[in-house]
């Protein structure tokens, strides 16, 4: 018995700082720019050394072995995507605009596999809750997101900074021409009133992409066709 804890003690340490030596090899960019290749790296690597560990038949020349034929690979990739530039969209990625011109781009949705909800979520990491604040948005190769904001279209008046004390929550009322209920029920407004509304402007449900309700502001929408952005008020009622 103590004979196999210092056995594995032995590989664990082993383990622990071949990894470790691996890892400031590679640099800090692959901590931090985690692709979809080193998320795959990562999990074979981690596999490979956990079962020379915990396998009784594999010595600690395997696990040594493992990491350094890894590590070769890694760098061989690394050396590949720098000497040819073509081959960094197949290995590493390349990053997507999915929001041009303040309009979403659904090509670049499906083509990501990206849901308006996992957009959503992606926007709010960066504080953004509201669409129509948003001039460009971009998909990294690594699955964050960055966004570049519209630009101040007024000089603030005096009403407007009596506003600034009031915040208010955007909520997504129509997502693929469906009518979201639950969020519905949250604004001033009935699912009736909102239907009247589109009848009054000859707009179909089913033809908008997004459409988002702000307290105080118009209803903000984004239609499948031209023009894609169209803004309601919504003080009739």
């Amino acid at each position: 018995m103590n004979t196999n804890f210092t056995f594995l003690t032995i590989e664990l340490v082993v383990g622990f700082f071949a990894l470790l030596f691996l890892t400031k090899f590679l640099g800090k960019t692959q901590m931090h720019q985690l692709t979809p290749f080193d998320f795959i790296s990562a999990i074979f690597l981690s596999e490979l050394v956990g079962n020379a560990i915990y396998d009784k038949d594999i010595g600690i020349n395997y696990v040594l072995y493992a990491v350094c034929i890894w590590g070769a690979l890694i760098t061989l990739i690394e050396f590949t995507t720098q000497k040819w530039k073509k081959t960094r969209s197949f290995l590493e990625g390349k990053p997507s605009i999915i929001i041009r011109n303040g309009v979403i781009d659904r090509d670049q949705l499906k083509k990501n596999r990206l849901d308006l909800n996992q957009l959503q979520h992606l926007l709010r990491d960066k504080n953004v809750f509201s669409l129509r604040d948003i001039e460009y948005a971009i998909l990294e190769a690594n699955g964050s997101i960055n966004v570049l904001k519209k630009g101040q279209l007024h000089t603030a008046t005096k009403e407007d900074i009596g506003k600034a004390n009031k915040v208010s929550l955007p909520l997504f009322v129509i997502s693929d021409g469906e009518w979201i209920e639950d969020n519905i029920f949250e604004t001033t407004f009935t699912k009736n009133q909102f239907v009247e509304v589109f009848r009054r402007h000859g707009i179909a449900v089913k033809h908008v992409l997004y459409g988002e309700w702000l307290e105080g502001e118009s209803l903000y929408l984004q239609l499948n066709h031209a023009p894609y952005i169209k803004q309601i008020e919504m003080n009739n009622f």
